[in-house]
């Protein structure tokens, strides 16, 4: 809506864009590599933690375009709240199995076949599946963890590389410490921290210019505010950024102060409130 009068090419703060919208912060740019280490040099397992609206999604979807090409299929898990059970009838399907062939009143060794075929057939094809279970601090059954490292061994022995990522937040580190057959088989661990101030200034600076800005729309106090009221975090300083465009388009604003930002963010926490 507001594009055409900041002359951008496409909205800067939607919480689905592509790679050129990736902002290479310290703490983004690290996890990425160790993903990409993990996956490329078929490590097994990784976790990659971080509080809620820290980019940990968008990570894993970024490791994704960037590998897609050389390995794969990627599996992304967004609801781990099932079963065992549950969990290795999806993953086979998710690989290929044909779905009225596994789960439900078939058995848990039928699934377990399909899923080893499946497995063993991508082996042959070299191909390298990755596994990414996201909100995995969810899990409240260690049984399906279990059932992970067991997989992860299956892969292992007939030397398929498997890569299993876990997502969650900071609580996930506590869950698979106590699982020590888990941390045992960690290869990466990876732990995302809000943004600093300059990096604050730096991300929405970025994607300002990958969505097209070629002027200044952020006053220097706007972006000090918006690092205060969002505390680093990217997901609230999309929401943030976005509304203050859309109230600076509605406004005719030229540019966008701390008072804009701070009126934004007050109208966001009412709405939160009522």
């Amino acid at each position: 809506m507001y594009e055409s009068y900041w002359q951008l090419k496409q909205g800067p703060f939607d919480h689905e864009t592509d790679a050129g919208f990736f902002h290479r912060s310290d703490t983004h740019q690290a996890a990425l590599l160790k993903l990409r280490y993990l996956v490329e040099n078929h490590k097994g397992i990784g976790v990659l933690a971080g509080a809620g609206g820290t980019g940990k999604t968008y990570i894993t979807q970024i490791l994704a375009e960037q590998l897609g090409a050389t390995h794969g299929p990627f599996v992304h898990l967004v609801f781990p709240q099932m079963s065992a059970s549950e969990l290795l009838a999806y993953l086979a399907v998710e690989l290929g199995a044909d779905a009225s062939r596994v789960g439900g009143e078939l058995g848990l060794d039928r699934t377990l076949r399909e899923l080893e075929q499946r497995l063993v057939a991508l082996g042959e094809a070299h191909r390298s599946p990755v596994l990414i279970v996201d909100e995995a601090h969810l899990i409240d059954d260690l049984q399906v963890f279990q059932s992970l490292r067991l997989l992860m061994n299956f892969a292992q022995q007939k030397h398929v590389p498997l890569t299993l990522i876990l997502c969650g937040q900071p609580e996930l580190l506590c869950t698979v410490r106590r699982i020590g057959q888990l941390e045992e088989r960690l290869a990466v661990n990876c732990v995302l921290r809000p943004l600093t101030e300059d990096e604050t200034s730096g991300y929405v600076t970025h994607r300002l210019q990958a969505a097209g800005c070629r002027r200044r729309i952020f006053q220097a106090d706007a972006l000090q505010a918006l690092f205060e009221l969002s505390a680093g975090i990217p997901r609230r300083i999309n929401r943030i950024c976005d509304l203050a465009l859309l109230v600076g388009y509605a406004d005719e604003l030229r540019t966008l102060s701390a008072s804009h930002i701070e009126a934004v963010c007050e109208e966001l926490t009412t709405a939160v409130a009522d």
